[in-house]
């Protein structure tokens, strides 16, 4: 049985940022050559030091937290408040709405709607606070592990 994988292929697509090849140190040239006039790469824990205290990255990860954070919190009230008054106010949440739709079901069902709310409000915020960034980013740490650095 004959094994292959994309480094013995070469299928590794280095000019596509979202593949982790050079981050994972695949796609890189072996040195079996021994050339010593090439220049090594510097190594990939300096290259993400580097990268970890950047302005860019330090901004990627504020709005990050600035939207998570408050999110969370609000959404784990929202639970809570649901349980509590499940627990406490059984009356309340057994008052009919409409039919035999009473109070508690309706608040179970707003909590699915807001888990998937939230789902699109987190992946809005990301396309359009964070990832341009964070893609700006990978391209810096890939060139950085390639030698070419800034």
């Amino acid at each position: 049985m004959d094994m292959h994988n994309a480094r013995d292929t070469g299928a590794a697509r280095l000019e596509d940022p979202w593949y982790d090849a050079l981050a994972s140190g695949w796609g890189e040239a072996d040195d079996t050559d021994g050339d010593p006039g090439r220049a090594r790469p510097p190594a990939a824990q300096a290259v993400y030091t580097e990268v970890h205290g950047s302005a860019a990255f330090q901004e990627v990860r504020r709005r990050y937290r600035r939207f998570v954070f408050p999110v969370t919190a609000v959404f784990l009230i929202w639970y809570l408040a649901y349980v509590v008054a499940a627990t406490a106010a059984p009356q309340l949440m057994a008052r009919p709405v409409v039919g035999t739709l009473n109070v508690a079901m309706v608040a179970g069902l707003a909590q699915f709607a807001t888990t998937f709310l939230l789902t699109w409000a987190y992946a809005r915020h990301a396309r359009l606070r964070r990832d341009r960034v964070a893609l700006e980013l990978r391209w810096v740490t890939q060139e950085m592990m390639r030698g070419h650095g800034r």
